[in-house]
């Protein structure tokens, strides 16, 4: 990344932003206003936002600004994903949303150390690259995207790492979740630790 971002997280490169409703996992169906923050080295062949890979391609934006833009809005939440928004220090954009009395949620591989102080962290890890035990250790919610059979012992992997009060959910991959929901349906009946989590906003058509 030839972007200078401070180390300080006083600038990020900002995808998009955006008030919309949360569409997966546990907290879904809130309100919430969601910082997509660019780069990402972890390269999901199936990610469906591959244009926020490359940070270059996304404006150096104020921490304040990004605040500011979120207290205009009814809830009180802020989702923070990208990319892999833990690539950035995230102290500050966190520390400043919460003294506004906004709550924080990340969305994350767990590929980077964790930093930013978090109402709700959200471990989605990748077969590409290992979520660090630091972020599983804290995460709220292990999110696993089953794409073919195979991931079904990925996400048991993966439970294995997050703390025994860590919500566990399957969510099928958009492109092919008509053939592997089903099969989630049946994993979940048979493994109830689990539960299903799927891509709402998609069937509601909102962003």
């Amino acid at each position: 990344m030839a972007h200078q971002v401070p180390d300080d997280g006083s600038l990020l490169p900002l995808m998009e932003e955006f008030y919309t409703i949360q569409g997966e996992g546990y907290n879904t169906g809130k309100a919430a206003y969601f910082i997509r923050l660019g780069g990402c080295d972890v390269g999901c062949h199936w990610c469906d936002v591959k244009e926020s890979w490359d940070a270059e391609l996304h404006p150096l934006t104020a921490a304040d600004r990004i605040v500011e833009n979120a207290s205009l809005h009814p809830a009180k939440a802020v989702v923070i994903t990208g990319g892999e928004p833990l690539i950035y220090n995230l102290d500050y954009l966190t520390q400043t949303l919460h003294q506004r009395g906004i709550r924080t949620f990340i969305e994350t591989s767990g590929a980077y150390p964790l930093s930013g102080s978090w109402d709700w962290i959200c471990l989605s890890p990748k077969k590409f690259k290992a979520p660090m035990q630091q972020v599983a250790d804290k995460a709220n919610e292990l999110k696993v995207i089953i794409f073919n059979k195979s991931d079904f012992a990925f996400a048991e992997h993966n439970a294995k790492l997050v703390g025994p009060n860590c919500k566990l959910y399957l969510q099928p991959e958009w492109s092919k979740h008509q053939e592997m929901t089903p099969l989630i349906v049946e994993y979940v009946m048979n493994n109830p630790h689990w539960e299903i989590s799927l891509q709402t906003h998609k069937y509601l058509n909102i962003p």
